[in-house]
């Protein structure tokens, strides 16, 4: 190479045609086409010809000549059929050098204008070979669609961060939805890909596009960009975004819904004979909350002499929801019904959750009921677990059984027999942790409702230590039948605050933390929170999954079906342990919305607060009527201990942002 040949190098993805003038060991001092000097090394040269120019000519003349000649090599590459070329040789596997490659391009003479044409050719187009220092190599089919694939997506990204992003700066300044230039259809594409940037950020995989569409708008993340999506008519201002998050579902595929009428139009009376016993002239109760519309567990008390005979009778679902069938996948799926204070998703479909699986009144269902002998001390004696046909005669609330507890003799012997087996459980090291229950209750999307409920009211405290001793009843007998299922055990809290009597709030707050965490297996363990040697819980075959196996793991000792193997069990807990971890998320954070959102209202109002831990620069509180945790700032003279009863003031409440401050009052 000597001074005056015209080379080419690559400089911002652009060939640039430049005339050596000056060489120094392994530099060059360059004149380019673009009137520039620039100095690089000779290994960074795309293509050297030997064509020369006269660098004696002023730099002007030069110019002018490097331009004619990039432009002329610009026009033959123009020509060159590359998509061509590659049909034809795209069943080589080897590199095929330049000038071989230019002999397919141009007829003879072939000179260094073509050479540097092919060059730049196949540097401008590279769909279809591969491109390595003067040789090319054909890409193998899969290989062109894949990068025809990417490049596709290339440009419609491209595309979507330009129009969409212009689109959503008008509808940042106006009032009204601007209109999309082209397909209509792009807008519902623009909107898709805020939402997802919303929800997942760095997760979405419309995260780049994303963040580039609201870069061009001029558009923060953040509160801002929900609103927009808001105003555009994709979420409600009370949108529940961990639902959308955590993309539980919410509705049953067509071929559930289609069976699950099949089999609430086919329902017939339960047959009855040699497998179930006629309970139906037993009177049964329901106890609920007052909005309960889904009944999986009734009771029955009758005096026999001397003895009582208590029956606990749960609604029978294995007899409905079969084993594989698109019922119970979708049951699986989800795990658990969904208990919010603005919507519920039930675990099964309406018309069996709360229809024919439902424990109505006066209608005859399915069930397995759990008979229990006590004397007349209400200590039991035996039980036993049969298949059964009930029919309930009364549903109560929870309100109405409190009324009836002085005047009625069938509650006052139920409230009797569970105070009496609490004492039981007490005394066999069960920790009883009472803490009052927030009920929040929305209407109407906006109206919100918040009511605190005493559990240790009668009512509550006969239904719950009942179905505590319903399903430890079931724990034994699959136990004694050696039948796997899912057992719950708990190890001893790792330091008890609560030894004699209830406890205080901040007692039982502070002793919640101290317990261990419960484990699930195969096996009856001792559960040192409830005081008993096993237990499982298959009452609420409805609304959770993992009691209706439970459930059928009893029904298969009953002969109704034939039981799961402990594979399949372990298959089950393991499943399900991310999705119901994911409800019990949910089921806190939509709870916790509508109570931050229910303050917004008291900015100002003075509150009632426990201390429940001091912090290096704040104090963990715990708004008693909301049984909301917050933290509370520390200030000159605020001496706190835990256990303290405050008054605080609400300074700022944001639901949306999770935020809630508060001050002394």
């Amino acid at each position: 190479m000597e001074p005056g040949n015209i080379v080419e190098y690559i400089d911002s993805r652009k060939i640039i045609c430049a005339v050596v003038m000056e060489i120094k060991k392994h530099r060059l001092r360059l004149l380019t086409e673009t009137n520039r000097e620039v100095n690089i090394s000779i290994a960074r040269l795309a293509y050297k010809s030997d064509t020369r120019l006269n660098i004696s000519e002023n730099r002007e003349k030069l110019v002018r000549a490097l331009k004619e000649i990039s432009a002329y090599r610009k026009t033959l590459a123009v020509d060159i059929d590359i998509k061509g070329l590659w049909e034809i040789l795209n069943s080589e596997h080897d590199w095929i050098d330049l000038d071989t490659m230019a002999t397919f391009c141009f007829k003879s003479p072939v000179t260094s204008d073509h050479l540097s044409a092919v060059m730049r050719g196949f540097f401008k187009n590279k769909t279809y070979f591969k491109f390595d220092v003067n040789r090319f190599l054909p890409y193998s089919e899969n290989q062109v669609e894949d990068i025809i694939a990417k490049a596709e997506e290339e440009e419609r990204k491209s595309r979507m961060t330009k129009c969409g992003g212009d689109w959503l700066k008008k509808v940042l300044a106006d009032d009204e939805l601007p209109k999309v230039p082209g397909e209509t259809g792009e807008i519902k594409d623009y909107l898709e890909i805020l939402k997802s940037f919303y929800l997942f950020e760095k997760e979405s995989p419309h995260f780049e596009v994303g963040k580039a569409m609201l870069a061009r708008a001029g558009l923060k993340t953040g509160g801002k960009l929900f609103e927009l999506i808001s105003k555009l008519g994709e979420w409600d201002r009370n949108e529940n975004i961990d639902l959308l998050r955590l993309d539980i579902p919410r509705d049953f595929s067509q071929k559930t819904v289609e069976l699950s009428d099949r089999i609430a139009f086919d329902a017939k009376p339960v047959a009855l004979n040699n497998d179930r016993q006629n309970l139906t002239e037993l009177p049964l109760m329901t106890i609920d909350g007052k909005s309960t519309i889904d009944f999986d567990d009734a009771l029955s008390i009758e005096k026999e002499g001397n003895h009582y005979r208590l029956g606990i009778h749960i609604s029978d679902v294995g007899h409905f929801v079969k084993k594989g069938d698109s019922i119970d996948q979708a049951a699986f799926n989800r795990g658990s019904s969904i208990y919010m204070p603005d919507k519920k998703i039930p675990m099964l479909p309406m018309n069996l959750s709360e229809n024919i699986c439902s424990l109505k009144a006066g209608e005859k269902r399915p069930a397995i009921t759990v008979f229990i002998k006590l004397n007349r001390f209400a200590e039991i004696e035996n039980y036993e677990i049969v298949p059964s046909v009930i029919c309930v005669k009364n549903q109560l609330t929870y309100s109405e059984v409190d009324e009836l507890i002085d005047r009625n003799e069938e509650i006052k012997a139920l409230l009797e027999i569970a105070i009496n087996f609490r004492k039981k459980r007490l005394g066999s090291g069960a920790l009883q942790i009472t803490l009052p229950e927030v009920n929040v209750t929305v209407k109407d999307k906006e109206v919100i409702m918040i009511k605190r409920i005493d559990r240790e009211s009668p009512a509550r405290i006969l239904v719950s230590e009942l179905m505590i001793m319903a399903n430890w009843l079931m724990a034994r007998f699959l136990n004694e039948n050696n039948m796997p299922a899912i057992f719950r055990s708990q190890p001893a809290p790792k330091n008890r605050l609560i030894k004699n009597g209830p406890g205080t709030l901040f007692q039982n707050c502070l002793q919640r933390k101290h317990l261990s965490r419960g484990a699930i297996g195969l096996g009856p363990e001792h559960h040192s929170g409830l005081g008993l040697e096993a237990y499982v819980t298959s009452t609420s075959p409805i609304r959770k999954y993992f009691d209706l196996t439970t459930q059928r793991q009893i029904r298969a000792v009953l002969g109704l079906e034939n039981p799961y193997p402990g594979t399949d069990i372990s298959r089950i807990i393991h499943s399900l342990e991310q999705t119901l971890q994911n409800v019990a998320k949910l089921q806190f954070m939509r709870h916790r919305y509508w109570i931050l959102k229910y303050l917004e209202n008291k900015i100002g109002k003075k509150e009632d607060a426990v201390v429940i831990d001091s912090r290096r620069d704040n104090y963990l509180v715990m708004l008693t009527e909301y049984m909301l945790e917050c933290g509370l700032a520390q200030s000159s003279g605020m001496n706190l201990k835990p256990g303290d009863l405050i008054s605080v003031i609400i300074q700022h409440s944001n639901a949306r942002n999770d935020a809630l401050s508060i001050y002394m009052g």
